[in-house]
């Protein structure tokens, strides 16, 4: 097993995520590290790439032997936009493994102010009339009327990346 973890973010909702997936005899090490993808990812592709640059970061750069990067963004299909999220988690033995998570359409005002230039983050913060909605119940929280949080996206990405680690844990025997 492991006694630390590191996450590549300090935003309380993902921070949440992990904190809810793992056992409290681990400590969780919370850096803000590059993604090194744009502010606003815009594909999955670009998603998932900012999530595994941030955990490779944190085994490469600050030497973590187990680190989960996390990353929200936005996909554009040819009915509208969705927001996505994905997660990896990296070892310092040079195991990586990836997860996405769930996807929601934006409403036609949100999807514009992205289309525009503007990150999510500061779109919905304006359209809601709040602040720092990325660190709480987060886009989904506020479409969803909180039935879904960003940290409980964000926890289900962190559970199939926890899952699929165990497994080839179990399967090296």
């Amino acid at each position: 097993m492991f006694s630390t973890l590191h996450i590549g973010s300090k935003n309380p909702a993902k921070i949440r995520a992990v904190e809810h997936v793992f056992s409290k005899n681990i400590e969780i090490i919370a850096k803000d590290v590059p993604s090194s993808v744009s502010p606003q990812p815009l594909s999955d592709q670009e998603t998932k790439i900012g999530a595994v640059n941030r955990a490779k970061y944190l085994v490469e750069e600050c030497g973590a032997s187990l680190a989960i990067g996390l990353e929200g963004g936005v996909v554009e299909e040819k009915d509208g936009m969705l927001l996505c999220n994905w997660g990896a988690m990296v070892t310092n033995n040079n195991e990586i493994f990836v997860a996405g998570g769930a996807r929601i359409y934006l409403p036609i005002e949100l999807a514009e102010s992205v289309r525009s230039g503007t990150e999510l983050g500061e779109a919905i913060d304006d359209w809601v009339k709040k602040e720092g909605v990325r660190k709480g119940e987060g886009t989904v929280g506020i479409l969803t009327d909180g039935v879904i949080t960003r940290d409980q996206m964000f926890e289900h990405v962190v559970r199939l990346l926890y899952g699929q680690w165990k497994f080839s844990q179990k399967r090296r025997g």
